[in-house]
């Protein structure tokens, strides 16, 4: 593959709902660019980009690929991605490499959920936009509604530069609604032809959304505008590359990528309209760590080497691979690199162009390109690669936070440490995971998006590293804790030849207030009726016993112990006897003390469209939740509310089915409070059985 300069590189991300077409237009491309000489097809599983055994399973993209094309003397890196929302860190993670976005919609179902999320992802970036509406031959395409309703979602920034056309019953070809000139397709080709009868309405209006979008672009342009001068074909197309840079003027494109009609328009367009790496970054900002300020970054190839790592693919045999997007210098196969993030020096072996799962060795990365590097040690994803005698560090990019969580139960015996080295090479490939071991409940927990990426895991952990496992519920947290205040004798006495053992204690049990330490001892012993040296042997006796309370074993919290009396042995008294004494004062005191089982409870903020907020608050009273309080927060209500954990886990799932994916939401922990009774004999009821399991196990 050539090596290009920056104003010939085009890194493009292509986003979109699930299903839309997003992968068939990167075989496409492939094919039109002859760099494949037979369009693969998702549903036959053998796609240049999804290469992966979970991809081809399940005939959906899980994770993004690069797919490089070389097109009239330039490169596009089309960067595919996936449109399910549970892989959304694939797609940040794309375009926090690209410089272009490119919203795939299909001309059948219009504007969803993904598209949106897409649209939004990007505006956040300040990445421009194109739009390509697919699926033109389908029967029930619609440009005109799809038209209105990229309008109603996105507003005047919409520009369709085509308006298509139908012979016999078949999409045919466009008007070009710029020059108002017809475009017929020919074995996948454009060629002139006259504007079919009829059209000459839907033309003037296509041109008129054009002018009115790009009347935004320069103060010249828009008095012509309001003036009613007509605009130049040129200021039109100057217009439209300057408004896709600073994001005022979307253009649209229709086509159908599985039959390669009007790709190579869209490809013709990317190259005439969109702006180039050194174009549209021609400077970045990021972080001088020897002063600690901002810096603008130029996009030069004569610059020492600055490149960050988007992506690592961490696989098993082949080893590890950090996807680099270069925003200054040159990298070759010799350039020492300094991680600014581990401090260390990194020397590359290899350079390698990706094309999907295909790395094609070469000898140098220029600015404003995206390539691999192999096998570098102590490089992870967010790093920023350099030179040491200027430390640098690129804006990292934002994760959503992963508050879907299920335990993992392995099916053989001595899989629990094979986890998590497993996860450890997982987490390196995904950044929206967690993986912990829960210290109070043994458990090993994975953190994910929604059930499809945790399916997802579940399958690498079985087919990459033989690692067979099974999702279960986590088990919440509860407490335990007393309400009433009683006062118990506690007595162990032994006698069995020789010295026994006698230890006699009387004790006050009662709630201490304060729910974040487990217990408080104190003794109030007058006239050395238990001995001194015996206080410690009773405390560690509560102390040991709040880590399992009565009603559940749970731990317990918030219980203040006081030692008030009791009576010893000059020779049968002991440590051991004092800890047991204790030990039968607690678990008689606790359960006269009014006990009772805490339920931990969440704080969370909901964020979702209005016509969504009615549904909310009904499910949130359903989850025993309270509401605190509305307000707007953009386009969308924030509704902050509590609500226990045990009815909020599987949440991220409900409520992308409650808002058809548009909500999110955040959670953290607040505070435990008593539980009803209903739900406490539940609790109780289930423990048991969860204890009883483990027992059989064991």
């Amino acid at each position: 593959m050539n090596v290009y300069s920056s104003d010939k590189i085009r890194n493009v991300a292509i986003l979109g709902h699930s299903g839309s077409g997003k992968t068939t237009l990167a075989e496409a491309a492939l094919f039109i660019a002859k760099v494949t000489t037979r369009m693969g097809r998702v549903e036959d599983g053998n796609t240049i980009s999804d290469y992966d055994a979970e991809e081809t399973r399940r005939k959906v993209s899980v994770s993004s690929s690069i797919i490089p094309v070389e097109w009239l003397d330039n490169k596009i890196n089309f960067i595919d991605t996936p449109g399910y929302y549970d892989f959304v860190g694939e797609v940040k993670e794309a375009l926090a490499a690209a410089d272009l976005a490119i919203i795939v919609v299909s001309a059948k179902s219009g504007v969803e959920v993904g598209a949106e999320k897409a649209w939004n992802y990007a505006t956040e970036l300040e990445i421009p936009k194109l739009i390509f509406v697919n699926g033109m031959d389908d029967e029930n395409a619609d440009l005109d509604k799809v038209i209105e309703e990229l309008k109603e979602k996105f507003g005047k920034s919409i520009a369709p530069l085509q308006v298509p056309f139908k012979e016999g019953g078949k999409f045919a070809g466009f008007v070009n609604a710029v020059k108002k000139e017809g475009r017929k397709f020919v074995d996948g080709r454009t060629q002139a032809c006259d504007i079919p009868a009829g059209m000459e309405d839907d033309v003037d209006n296509m041109h008129a959304m054009i002018s009115e979008a790009i009347a935004e672009t320069s103060d010249e342009l828009m008095e012509k505008y309001f003036e009613e001068i007509p605009f130049t074909v040129e200021e039109i197309q100057e217009g439209i590359s300057s408004g896709i840079e600073t994001g005022t003027v979307t253009p649209v494109f229709c086509g159908a990528a599985s039959l390669q009609i009007g790709v190579r328009v869209l490809m013709n367009s990317i190259i005439e309209y969109a702006p180039s790496s050194a174009r549209q970054r021609p400077s970045i900002k990021a972080k001088d760590l020897k002063s600690g300020n901002e810096i603008e970054l130029p996009c030069k190839v004569t610059d020492p080497p600055v490149a960050f790592v988007f992506k690592t693919i961490a696989d098993p045999f082949v080893g590890r691979l950090s996807l680099i997007r270069v925003f200054a210098g040159t990298i070759r196969k010799d350039t020492q690199l300094y991680n600014s993030a581990s401090e260390t020096i990194e020397k590359p072996g290899h350079l390698y162009v990706m094309r999907g799962k295909e790395q094609i060795e070469v000898e140098e990365l220029r600015a404003g390109d995206i390539g691999a590097i192999a096998k570098l040690q102590s490089t992870a994803t967010q790093n920023t690669l350099c030179t040491k005698d200027r430390p640098i560090e690129v804006k990292k990019i934002d994760f959503p936070e992963a508050l879907l969580s299920m335990a993992i139960v392995p099916k053989g015996k001595g899989d629990e440490d094979k986890i998590s080295q497993a996860f450890s090479k997982l987490l390196e490939e995904d950044k929206t995971i967690r993986f912990e071991i829960n210290k109070e409940t043994k458990q090993s927990l994975v953190y994910g998006q929604g059930d499809s990426q945790l399916d997802v895991l579940v399958s690498k952990l079985k087919n990459k590293y033989k690692i067979d496992v099974d999702l279960a519920t986590p088990i919440i947290p509860y407490r335990e804790m007393i309400k009433g205040k009683v006062k118990v004798q506690g007595k162990y006495k032994k006698q069995s030849g020789g010295h026994g053992q006698y230890g006699d204690v009387h004790m006050e049990f009662e709630p201490s207030g304060d729910q974040s330490a487990p217990y408080i001892f104190e003794e109030k012993i007058v006239g050395g009726v238990v001995p001194r040296q015996y206080f410690p042997a009773v405390e560690k006796g509560i102390q040991e016993c709040v880590k399992a309370g009565p009603l559940a074993a749970f731990p317990v919290v918030g219980l203040k112990a006081t030692l008030v009396y009791g009576s010893y042995h000059a020779v049968d008294s002991s440590e051991m006897a004092f800890k047991m004494a204790a030990t039968m004062a607690f678990k008689e005191g606790f359960m006269k003390a009014k006990p009772t089982i805490l339920e931990p409870i969440a704080r969370v903020d909901i964020f979702v469209p209005e016509s969504n907020t009615g549904d909310i608050m009904g499910d949130m009273n359903k989850r025993r939740g309270r509401i605190l309080g509305m307000g707007k927060e953009g386009d969308r209500q924030k509704i902050s509310a509590e609500v226990p954990m045990a009815e909020i886990f599987k949440y991220t799932s409900d409520l992308r089915s409650m808002t058809q994916g548009r909500g999110s939401y955040t959670m953290s922990f607040d505070r435990y409070e008593e539980a009803p009774a209903e739900v406490q004999q539940k609790v109780i009821e289930a423990r048991k059985k969860e204890l009883e399991a483990l027992r059989e196990k064991e």
